[in-house]
C-alpha cells in the first residue's frame, strides 16, 4: 500500500499531478502516444479550435465569458454580446491561446513546467489568476472539457491510425483530459 500525503495533494501541484497520473495509469507510454499523434493532429488544430468556438458561441452562458478583457489582449473590448462576433479580434486572440494549448499537449514534455501550465489553465478561468471579471462557472468548464474530449476522440478516430495505435492514443488523451479536469476543478473548491 502506497502512503499518500493527502494535505500535500492540495498544496503541491506536482505531487498532485504525479498522484492522479499514477492512479489512472497515465505514464510514459501515454505521453508517447499523445506526442506520436502530433504530426497528424497538428494540421487539424484550426478545425478543432473552430469547432470549440462555434460551440461556445451557441450559448450565452459560455459566450459572455469572452466579454472581459483577456490577459495580454490590448485591442478594443466589446461592450455587449451582440458586438462580440466570431470574427472579433479578442476572439481571434483567444483562439490563438486554445491552438497553443492543444499544440502544447502534443509537443511539450510532461515535466514540472507543463504541470504548472496545465494547472494555470484551470486557474485562469477563475478570479484566482488576478482578473476578477473572469469567473467561468465550473459547469461551463466541465461542459467545455467534455466537448473537447469528444472532439479529440472523433478526430483521432478519423486519422486512419492502425487499431492498436488508435486505441492507445484515445486512451492516452482520455487520461490526460481527466488530469486536466482535476487541475481545473481544484481551483473551484472552497470558493
Amino acid at each position: 500500500m502506497t502512503h499518500v500525503e493527502e494535505p500535500r495533494l492540495e498544496s503541491d501541484v506536482g505531487y498532485r499531478f504525479d498522484y492522479v497520473s499514477k492512479f489512472i495509469g497515465f505514464g510514459p507510454d501515454d505521453v508517447a502516444a499523445v506526442h506520436g499523434a502530433a504530426p497528424k493532429l497538428a494540421p487539424l488544430v484550426p478545425a478543432l479550435v473552430d469547432a470549440v468556438y462555434n460551440k461556445l458561441f451557441e450559448q450565452d452562458a459560455t459566450w459572455r465569458h469572452f466579454l472581459p478583457r483577456q490577459e495580454g489582449y490590448s485591442g478594443a473590448v466589446p461592450a455587449s454580446l451582440e458586438q462580440l462576433t466570431m470574427d472579433h479580434p479578442q476572439i481571434a486572440f483567444r483562439k490563438q491561446h486554445l491552438a497553443r494549448y492543444l499544440a502544447s499537449l502534443v509537443t511539450k514534455p510532461y515535466d514540472g513546467k507543463m504541470v504548472e501550465y496545465l494547472d494555470m489553465v484551470g486557474k485562469i478561468h477563475t478570479p484566482k489568476a488576478g482578473n476578477k471579471e473572469i469567473n467561468v462557472p465550473l459547469v461551463q468548464m466541465n461542459a467545455l472539457l467534455g466537448f473537447v474530449a469528444d472532439a479529440l476522440t472523433a478526430t483521432i478516430l478519423g486519422l486512419g491510425l492502425d487499431r492498436d495505435t488508435e486505441v492507445k492514443t484515445i486512451r492516452a488523451f482520455g487520461k490526460l483530459l481527466w488530469i486536466q479536469n482535476d487541475l481545473i476543478t481544484r481551483h473551484y473548491l472552497g470558493r
